[in-house]
């Protein structure tokens, strides 16, 4: 899925699509190691997927501290 999909999601849909598709990859992980690939095209997609998850997690994360500092630097110079 592309990053602007993912974006649209709210925090808690994301953190929960995340821990998805880590068990998902869990599972595909015991299947390669058992020597059947069918399942590799399918693992990078998923890791691709989650890093993005992740990345977008840290991004809103990053924002919501910026946001309280500059709160707080308003704050502070009345």
């Amino acid at each position: 899925m592309k990053a602007e999909k993912w974006r649209e999601l709210d925090d808690s849909e994301l953190r929960r699509r995340s821990q998805e598709i880590q068990e998902e990859l869990f599972r595909l992980r015991l299947q390669i190691r058992m020597g059947q690939t069918d399942g590799l095209k399918k693992y990078h997609e998923l890791k691709k997927d989650r890093a993005r998850i992740l990345t977008i997690l840290r991004e809103r994360e990053l924002e919501r501290q910026r946001a309280a500092s500059g709160q707080n630097e308003k704050q502070g110079k009345r």
